[in-house]
């Protein structure tokens, strides 16, 4: 332990895993004459923000200036004609939660199921006839919301308390012959009734924010259960698994006091086989983060899942800099004490081959620690050959997601954050593109190119449609059937699902868009600053699901993905494609 402490307002020693290696370096508010819309019709982003997710910052030809009846966010549709909407299930029926859903896909007797979710909120879809959908279950914590504090802890009519639908991957098991679905149980990122965006609300402000996410007695790791059909009532729990490295047996918890460390974050990559990768902090002492709500700089832990009622611990990974006591290497990083960047890992490392197929390389994305490659091919020994710092764009989240689809074919994998502002008061995320040829040596050689609406569009940037624009993620391996080659769809908030041609790495290009109206007649004014936020696709069918904040589209494009399967799919899901 070190003597960088948290500090009060007034100047007190507080939580002592709250870093303060390099005092308050907070963005200040940018000149609003520094960026903005310019004469040739593009737009000028700012060169750096602190975040804050709530609010508005309009400016000039923008959104509140092109569409005053709609409060500033563009009722339009904009499609290029290689794009098919197959089909749109619009209003809160369809829309669990606005901002962020997770989905998968299983089959059972014949008929295709796809779950949208998250934590609470989960919607479970026959999507048999892609053009006729239907509502099989609702899953909700409504009847609790208003009570005080973190409503997950209570009870309500569809969950226990402390429980809900963790971030899931869906495979097959031969051991079990059926599916199993591993669910991560992670601590709560959007907790405003404890810790807010702002310096007087942040974890730096109010240390009794700090303690109330401390006391929290949630499971922090991952269960494991075996389905038996689409519904809640075909679950049916195997394990339940802590990853506190302080616990005495994982497999059995001690729930009388709260767990340390982040739990198990997003989806858990498992393909069926042998090894589950997971993002993780074991400890509250990994917590190296500079993001104003979070306590935690995550690394990677590998478990055995030979059994899938038994996993066991193979190895815990983390790069210098992310815990208690590494603040000299934390230091050198020039995000250090901006009380901003999002410090470490969301997601488990990005692996193109399976180990049990000869694979031998994980990518790990790090947030502000940029992304290394890590050798699994001793996965009871973790070990890093590379690593690639990204430039800096703050605010925002930067390396998020590396999308692998092409990495057996080219040796190039992709590589993005995500905005979290609205209108564009953030540096723009580009989608950078990395050789990893020579995995001791990745280098960013290119970046996909910017979106930008048609020619005959009311706007010329989409930074000005309102909400947020820029990449989310290209869907995730969970995915039926293998993903085409030389083609990335990416969820790009305001500016919808944006395909990417990549069949030439030197000539990358956007080769096909849908960008669907930034609200609909059931949306809530608060939700309309992510008007997307993900695809899910189903590369069997030749579907893309598009998830908004009204609903889900179905999406097809006959030229870039092959003809679409309408129907009951020719052969079942079983295991994720690579």
């Amino acid at each position: 332990m070190t003597s960088d402490r948290s500090v009060t307002a007034a100047g007190l020693p507080e939580d002592s895993n709250v870093a303060v290696v390099c005092g308050d370096r907070r963005p200040s508010k940018v000149d609003p004459g520094s960026y903005g819309m310019q004469n040739d019709g593009t737009f000028l982003h700012p060169a750096s923000t602190y975040v804050n997710e709530e609010e508005k910052h309009p400016f000039r030809g923008g959104g509140a200036d092109l569409f005053p009846q709609t409060g500033g966010y563009d009722p339009n549709t904009y499609k290029s004609d290689n794009v098919t909407v197959e089909a749109h299930y619009g209003g809160k029926r369809f829309t669990p939660d606005p901002f962020h859903s997770w989905q998968n896909i299983v089959d059972f007797d014949g008929r295709r199921y796809m779950f949208q979710y998250d934590r609470s909120e989960a919607r479970v879809y026959d999507i048999t006839d892609v053009k006729n959908v239907q509502v099989v279950e609702s899953l909700t914590r409504d009847d609790v919301a208003g009570v005080a504090g973190n409503d997950e802890a209570v009870a309500s009519k569809d969950w226990a308390a402390h429980d809900f639908w963790g971030a899931s991957t869906i495979q097959w098991s031969q051991k079990y012959d059926g599916y199993i679905m591993i669910q991560s149980f992670e601590v709560k990122r959007q907790i405003p009734f404890w810790l807010g965006d702002t310096p007087d609300k942040s974890k730096y402000g109010v240390p009794q924010g700090v303690a109330d996410v401390r006391a929290d007695t949630q499971l922090k790791g991952f269960k494991v259960y075996k389905l038996n059909g689409p519904r809640k009532k075909d679950w049916q729990l195997l394990a339940t698994v802590s990853t506190d490295e302080h616990q005495k047996n994982a497999s059995q918890p001690d729930f009388s006091k709260p767990q340390q460390g982040s739990g198990s974050l997003d989806v858990p990559h498992w393909d069926g086989g042998r090894y589950m990768f997971i993002s993780t902090a074991p400890s509250d002492d990994w917590s190296l983060q500079e993001y104003p709500t979070y306590l935690y700089a995550n690394g990677f832990q590998v478990w055995d899942m030979g059994d899938p009622a038994q996993p066991r611990l193979l190895d815990t990974w983390h790069r210098n800099g992310m815990v208690r006591g590494e603040e000299a290497a934390y230091r050198g990083n020039p995000r250090c004490g901006n009380r901003t960047s999002w410090m470490g890992s969301r997601n488990p490392l990005y692996i193109p081959t399976p180990i049990e197929e000869g694979g031998k390389y994980g990518f790990a994305a790090m947030g502000g620690f940029g992304m290394s490659i890590i050798d699994i091919s001793d996965p009871s020994h973790l070990r890093e050959v590379g690593h690639l710092d990204v430039p800096m764009s703050v605010s925002g989240t930067e390396a998020d997601n590396v999308d692998v689809s092409q990495f057996e074919k080219t040796g190039m994998v992709y590589l993005s954050g995500y905005p979290l502002s609205e209108d564009c008061y953030e540096p723009y995320k580009d989608i950078f593109q990395v050789d990893a040829t020579d995995p001791a040596n990745p280098r960013i050689v290119g970046r996909l190119p910017r979106p930008t609406p048609p020619k005959d569009a009311v706007v010329t940037d989409f930074c000005q449609r309102g909400g947020s624009f820029g990449p989310k993620r290209s869907g995730y391996y969970t995915s039926p059937g293998d993903p085409k080659n030389g083609l990335l769809i990416y969820d790009f908030y305001n500016a919808g699902a944006q395909f990417f041609d990549v069949s030439d790495p030197k000539r990358p290009k956007v080769a096909g868009y849908f960008a669907p109206p930034t609200f609909g007649p059931e949306t809530d004014d608060w939700a309309r600053s992510n008007p997307t936020h993900g695809v899910y696709i189903e590369n069997d069918r030749k579907i893309v699901w598009l998830m908004t904040n009204d609903g889900i589209y179905a999406l097809s494009s006959e030229s870039l993905l092959g003809t679409p399967n309408l129907g009951a799919p020719t052969v079942p899901f079983r295991t994720s494609a690579r």
